[in-house]
């Protein structure tokens, strides 16, 4: 669990790759490890997800942790864990946070009021995924934070680049980005500008 908290504290940033179809999640994978990510996740509702996880954790790249998202059941959790997943997220509550933790598997629900927040840290999360952070903003972040000071949270969803320093300010240790740093890679678009979009997301969040 260490290990990961200790990625998303120092780099403040969770790539989430989510593809509708195959063959496009691996390129995307090394394209945001060439731009300097470290935290990759791989949703499995991506076609070729476990195919992909493996993929990049075969690139056995120092300082980066490749996990699967997206995670609800046990047999997810299995598969995950099967393909080389070095830790897992999930969208809610779900029956692989218990499992994951009993196995000690670095997890990351989702989470949204304060007693979902509340038991996901007891159930023993390394982190909690405040999902969608953008319903709230980090307006609905900091007032989580504050009767919560010591759990540490993750803004999923709807964050752009100029929302980085919001949420930071928040409290937030770091942010998990998805269609607004994949774009239009995710259906074989330009990897050229995913790589700079990375670029310029590694650099926000490490602010």
């Amino acid at each position: 669990m260490t290990d990961l908290l200790t990625a998303l504290t120092e780099s403040g940033l969770v790539a989430i790759i989510r593809c509708p179809g195959a063959g496009t999640a691996t390129p995307i994978g090394r394209t945001l490890i060439e731009a300097g990510v470290t935290v990759l996740e791989v949703t499995l509702t991506t076609p070729d997800a476990l195919e992909a996880i493996s993929e990049l954790r075969a690139l056995d790249t120092p300082g980066v942790l490749v996990g699967a998202g997206t995670v609800l059941t046990v047999d997810d959790l299995d598969s995950a864990l099967e393909a080389g997943a070095q830790f897992i997220v999930t969208p809610s509550w779900a029956e692989a946070v218990p499992a994951a933790v009993e196995r000690g598997v670095p997890v990351v629900p989702g989470a949204w009021t304060p007693s979902e927040v509340h038991q996901a840290d007891a159930a023993g999360a390394t982190a909690v995924k405040l999902f969608p952070a953008r319903t709230g903003g980090p307006a609905h972040l900091k007032a989580i934070r504050d009767p919560f000071p010591r759990v540490p949270l993750v803004a999923v969803g709807g964050v752009g680049p100029d929302d980085v320093v919001a949420y930071r300010e928040a409290g937030a240790i770091a942010v998990g980005v998805g269609g607004p740093l994949v774009g239009d890679a995710a259906t074989g678009g330009s990897l050229d500008d995913l790589g700079e979009r990375a670029r310029d997301f590694v650099e926000r969040c490490r602010r």
